[in-house]
């Protein structure tokens, strides 16, 4: 019988969108022009980064609202509106977001002659309290996607339980302390429950039991340990998570074999986006890399979640192709002998709809 996938068209749940600042307010960035069926959805948790010029990776989610105050910067440890007083996400609607003017200067979100990427996920559009977990939460959730924007206030006590709401076990959870500063942390079930990443440095995989406690998440909770990004005593904290989606989206890990015929990575569908990091050795960034801002291969346009950096092309980094994807470049960001890569993709569409580039 031939497959059926939840979500057959990844533009419902996921975007990709490129955009010029005009440096007028309020602007509209409408999310359809990305994709070749002009689909558009609201927007749950929208991530987005000047291409042209080194302005921060600004980060807003509809459970923690809108306005400067709502801000988090991947590539800062700093508290949530601290850094980004430059950016003013002012509403999520049905097409996109909205982006208002700022008190000193000029909206970074939206400068005129600037050139844009805004990634964005849909969870559920509006928040509940979920009770699962030792600690109460507040959830957005799209469980048939596999996302949720989940906000707690810590406890400081190792082994506390948090609801996600997923109603499936998370493979990636990126969480982050928004009262006062504090890394980002990231879980990712290739490295499990002993180890741990951070979005805003180049570190390695580190071992640390009071990050996850050592326990692996649930299908309803995940748990934390004391650690300063995951459960401080009465500080505010965001975790976005996301369960695998057969055809949408994979949490995998690759091996590097520092060659320019590079590692094949099977996911199953052409790829929208690609999150990868080294986790071997300790000094090289992470990356994004996505089909809206590379339209044909190579795919070479590269973005540093942890660096305020404009967009990089310097280096043939992979190919994306209908089932997965084929590096190109020997270097050890992406491809080194014997190094091992975590990565997080999402798709345009599974493999059964999927068309070469």
């Amino acid at each position: 019988m031939p497959t059926t996938y939840a979500i057959p068209n990844g533009a419902t749940a996921f975007a990709a969108t490129t955009y010029t600042g005009n440096g007028a307010y309020p602007t509209t960035i409408t999310n359809g022009g990305n994709n070749t069926l002009g689909t558009t959805f609201q927007p749950d948790f929208v991530w987005v980064k000047s291409r042209s010029t080194t302005y921060d990776h600004i980060l807003y989610d509809s459970v923690r609202g809108t306005g400067t105050g709502a801000s988090l910067v991947s590539n800062s440890t700093s508290a949530e509106g601290a850094d980004a007083i430059y950016a003013n996400l002012t509403a999520y609607v049905s097409n996109g977001f909205t982006v208002g003017s700022v008190s000193a200067g000029t909206n970074i979100l939206n400068q005129s002659g600037q050139t844009f990427v805004g990634w964005q996920w849909k969870a559920g559009g509006t928040s509940s309290s979920n009770t699962n977990g030792s600690i109460t939460s507040t959830v957005s959730v799209n469980a048939t996607a596999g996302f949720s924007v989940v906000t707690y206030t810590g406890n400081g006590t190792t082994g506390a339980t948090i609801g996600h709401g997923l109603n499936a076990v998370p493979y990636m959870m990126i969480t982050k302390r928004r009262s006062t500063t504090s890394d980002w942390g990231v879980y990712h079930q290739v490295l499990g429950n002993t180890n741990y990443l951070l979005l805003d440095t180049t570190a390695a995989s580190t071992a640390g039991s009071n990050v996850w406690n050592n326990t692996s998440p649930t299908s309803t909770v995940f748990t934390v340990g004391n650690a300063s990004f995951t459960n401080t005593s009465t500080d505010t904290f965001v975790a976005y998570c996301w369960a695998q989606i057969p055809g949408y989206s994979k949490f995998g890990s690759y091996t590097g074999n520092s060659s320019a015929d590079g590692t094949f990575v099977y996911l199953g569908f052409r790829p929208r986006y690609l999150l990868l990091k080294n986790t071997t050795t300790a000094g090289y960034d992470w990356f994004v890399l996505d089909s809206s801002r590379n339209t044909y291969n190579v795919t070479n346009n590269y973005l540093y979640p942890d660096l305020s950096n404009a967009e990089g092309s310097s280096y043939t980094v992979c190919d994306f192709l209908s089932n997965g994807i084929k590096f190109r470049d020997s270097r050890t960001d992406w491809n080194g002998s014997s190094n091992t890569y975590i990565y997080a993709a999402f798709a345009e569409n599974p493999f059964k709809y999927a068309n070469a580039r």
